[in-house]
């Protein structure tokens, strides 16, 4: 079933225990306080300035509120009111949302939940990648390299301000519950591989799908040299495992398709303007300190770094092709060709034939697998070269070569503004009205960015209201078209069309307009009958707080 060199390895590498992982985990989170830094400083109340940093601010306060409240409306989000199922316009973050909800519930601050959750995803992620690495190559000292890759890369900083693409936290585990499942033949390892996948699905759709693909191919391969007396039992296990993934995924999807049905699929040009091309995975992100200079957009500034490549080729050159890093490299392959989308062969296939790829914006995502699998194949390269020397050699060219990895993926001091954990006047002040639809202004012109709305939607958490604005992966032909009938705010066509939805409060912020365009909104609806309830600050600036009688 494994080679005798694989043996030796599994014998040495043993399983996995949660008191290994203490040392390492403190490791990683210095050496990601100091990559992000100086984040750890402002925990409670600073983030990446970003809109995205409100949608997961609303994500997440929402599913911990309709949990205690009223579970059977998880998806019916407060904000694009009429709409229902709003949640899976993007991905849910449902296992992010979970796991924080007791934190909300006992008072913790929205910001701090935030960057705990965000840098606690990176530090899991490395730390699984490297427990993984540590079981396929049996040397302890050098897998540190794979979690180095997988949790420090560039990619990490080009999305960190999203909080799903951080999570990779159950890729790792997903593909050493596969390994276990080989190896041993066990039940329990194939319901844990599908359970680790379902897992990836609930906390980041884009990794769960591309996850199903990579584990079905990466075992696959392995199987090929399972001897035939033992592959039946390891392959019924694993489809076990499989069809828990499946069916478990399956359930999740139910609310996007739904939803698909209200906002459509993503068309395949917006998919080629997402998809990578060769040259991106030589561009870093712009506050890389080494390689920042060069040229990229966004979602596709894809450099593993030269020292990852260059250990993937080292492993290639050293190591025997066992069905083990053969698997891993044939992996590594895939995932490259998922991340070219659109300027590739398979994934048009994919999109053509399978809906849940018509969902997804970016294939240049799918590029965290090459990490994943190149820190994979740079452990074995640091094993191999060492796996003679003693203990103490093990580690000194460990650490050399983190090192060296680490001054490649530095980047300039986080640019960090700080955000609201409690209610401004203006939100108090809602919370205490009776329950009525809000609409707030300025709303973006249609087709233009939604520069407020996420904004709007976060300080809803304050007094949970029905919110027209809203802001999402996924935009409603509603919300569309109520932006062209408002485009001539404060006219009267826009009021009267507002009334028609039945909204009740209107609020105009002064920092989205001009000096003083506040007051002249302001005295207009007047005019109209709106009533004035007065001028509250919103955390920003003045707002008015009116409502339609």
């Amino acid at each position: 079933m494994q080679s005798r060199h694989e043996s030796k390895v599994l014998t040495r590498a043993g399983d996995w225990r949660p008191g290994r992982t203490i040392g390492l985990t403190t490791a990683f989170a210095l050496v990601t306080a100091l990559m992000t830094w100086p984040q750890v400083l402002v925990l409670k109340t600073h983030a990446v300035e970003h809109q995205d940093v409100y949608f997961n601010l609303w994500r997440l306060r929402w599913i911990a509120h309709v949990i205690a409240t009223s579970p059977a409306d998880l998806f019916n989000g407060n904000i694009f009111y009429p709409e229902t199922g709003v949640l899976a316009f993007s991905d849910a973050m449902l296992v992010e949302g979970v796991l924080a909800a007791p934190l909300f519930w006992l008072g913790v601050p929205a910001v701090l939940v935030h960057n705990l959750w965000l840098l606690g995803a990176i530090v899991a992620s490395a730390v699984g990648s490297t427990l993984l690495a540590r079981h396929l190559t049996g040397s302890t000292a050098t897998s540190v390299v794979a979690g180095i890759v997988f949790g420090f890369a560039p990619y990490r900083f080009e999305h960190f301000m999203h909080m799903e693409l951080q999570w990779t936290v159950w890729i790792p585990w997903a593909f050493w519950a596969l390994q276990r499942t080989i190896e041993s033949a066990s039940w329990r390892y194939g319901l844990l591989m599908g359970v680790f996948v379902a897992l990836q699905m609930a906390s980041s759709v884009y990794y769960g799908v591309f996850l199903i693909l990579l584990v079905g191919i990466v075992g696959t391969v392995q199987l090929v040299a399972v001897p035939r007396a033992q592959l039946m039992k390891i392959a019924g296990v694993l489809l076990l495992g499989g069809a828990v993934a499946v069916c478990a995924s399956w359930l999740y999807s139910r609310p996007y398709t739904a939803a698909s049905t209200q906002v459509g699929f993503r068309s395949l040009d917006e998919v080629k303007t997402f998809s990578a091309r060769p040259a991106d995975y030589t561009v870093a992100t712009p506050t890389n300190l080494l390689y920042g200079e060069s040229l990229g957009r966004p979602e596709r500034r894809l450099s593993p770094g030269f020292l990852a490549v260059v250990l993937a080729l080292v492993a290639l050159i050293l190591l025997p092709p066992t069905p083990t890093l053969v698997a891993y490299l044939i992996g590594l392959a895939v995932a490259f060709e998922l991340s070219l989308g659109a300027n590739g062969r398979l994934y048009p296939l994919l999109y053509e034939h399978i809906s849940a790829f018509r969902g997804l914006r970016a294939p240049a995502r799918a590029s965290v697998y090459c990490l994943f699998f190149l820190g994979i194949l740079g452990a074995h390269a640091a094993a191999a070269l060492t796996r003679t020397s003693s203990l103490r050699i093990r580690s000194v060219v460990s650490a050399v070569i983190c090192a060296g990895m680490l001054f490649e993926y530095r980047v300039a001091p986080m640019h960090l503004v700080s955000y609201p954990n409690d209610p401004p006047p203006l939100s108090r002040v809602l919370a205490r009205l009776p329950a009525g639809i809000v609409a707030e202004f300025p709303m973006p012109k249609r087709n233009a960015p939604p520069h407020h709305d996420p904004r709007f939607a976060f300080m809803s958490t304050f007094h949970w209201m029905p919110l027209v604005n809203g802001y999402s992966g996924f935009y409603p032909r509603s919300y569309l078209n109520r932006l062209a009938r408002v485009s001539g705010f404060p006219d009267a066509e826009s009021v009267a069309s507002l009334r028609r939805e039945n909204v009740r409060y209107l609020i105009v912020h002064a920092d989205g307009y001009p000096e003083g365009e506040r007051q002249r909104i302001v005295e207009r609806l007047l005019e109209l009958g709106v009533k004035g309830l007065g001028d509250f600050e919103d955390g920003w600036s003045v707002a008015t707080l009116m409502e339609l009688q």
